[in-house]
This record gives C-alpha cells, structure tokens and sequence, in this order.
C-alpha cells in the first residue's frame, strides 16, 4: 500500500512539473512574441520620427556638432580643431583644444584600416605613407559613433558635416570611427 501511494505521489510531482514547464513555456513564447511586437513599433516609430526630422536637417556649425558628438562618445569635451582632410581613404585629421591629443574621424574600421595598410595591391595602400590613419599608435583609444549614441539622424548630419569640413562627398554610412591617441 505504502509502495502504491509512494508511486501515486510521485507520478503526481511528475505530472504537476511537466505541466509547469509546458505553461512557462508557453509563457517565455508570449512574452517573446510581445518583445518582437515592441520593437518593431519601436522602429517603425524611429522611422517615423526620422523621416519627419530628415526634411529639416540643418547643420549650421559643423566643427561645433562633431564636438559635441565627439564629446557624447568619449565623456569630455575635446575642443577640437580640424587639422587636414584626406580624401583616400577619407579621413578628417583634428587636435584637441589644448594640444594634447590628435582624433582621427574616418567611415573605415580598424579591420579595413588593417586589411588596406597590408594589402600591398590595394589602391589604399598607395596612401600609406600620407595619411595618418594607417600610423597610429596601437594604445589609440577608439570610439564607434552611430545613430545609437550620435543622434537619431546622425547619418544624414553626418553627410552635411562631412562636406562642410573637407568639401568631399561622403557615400551613405551609418558609422564613424573616431581614433584618440596622444602626440
């Protein structure tokens, strides 16, 4: 008797656990699906938003907006200064404020600054020598700016900025890449 109500109970805990993990199961599903349904209204709102401040994007002081990026990025105003643009590979050279920091800005990352400084037949390695994108110092401090931690048109005033400080054209990014490293 005590073996058959020993059975009984744990037959029971068996059953009450499966259907446990069934309804969290279920549960996990519905909030992932919940999760999925508000970031797609979050983006389609972004979009939105977007498309809305994309008519209107001015950009009257172009040195005082990358500061103000730059700064947001790296948690202290830099000051900066621009120094010289480059046109291959496309890279905006400044030096902060009180002259103790040279920051690079360019739409390369650190892998194709890399893969173009070794790649002897690449047409960027030509410039080796000129631009100072491909003789920075390892310890460089490096920051990615995007629409994350720029602003929610930072692309498109990106574009404007880019034109108004070195006077080239820059294709469609949706990232730069700021170098800090010390003189």
């Amino acid at each position: 008797m005590e073996t058959i109500l020993a059975i009984v109970v744990i037959a029971a805990v068996i059953l009450f656990g499966a259907l446990i993990s069934a309804g969290n199961e279920r549960q996990r599903k519905a909030i992932d699906d919940l999760r999925d349904q508000v970031v797609l209204w979050a983006m389609q709102d972004l979009k939105i938003k977007r498309e809305r401040l994309a008519q209107t994007v001015q950009v009257s002081d172009p040195l005082s907006w990358l500061n103000k990026t730059a700064s947001k990025v790296c948690g202290y105003d830099l000051h900066l200064q621009v120094v010289e643009a480059f046109e291959t590979p496309q890279a905006l050279i400044c030096r902060s404020g009180d002259g103790a920091s040279k920051v690079i800005f360019s739409p390369l990352s650190p892998t194709d600054i890399r893969r173009s400084s070794n790649d002897k037949h690449s047409r960027l390695s030509r410039s080796v020598d000129q631009n100072p994108i491909f003789t920075m110092p390892k310890n460089a401090n490096l920051y990615s700016i995007s629409i994350l931690n720029g602003s929610p048109v930072f692309d498109l005033e990106l574009a404007l900025v880019w034109k108004q400080l070195t006077g080239q054209e820059m294709e469609f990014v949706d990232r730069l890449w700021m170098y800090e490293f010390g003189y």
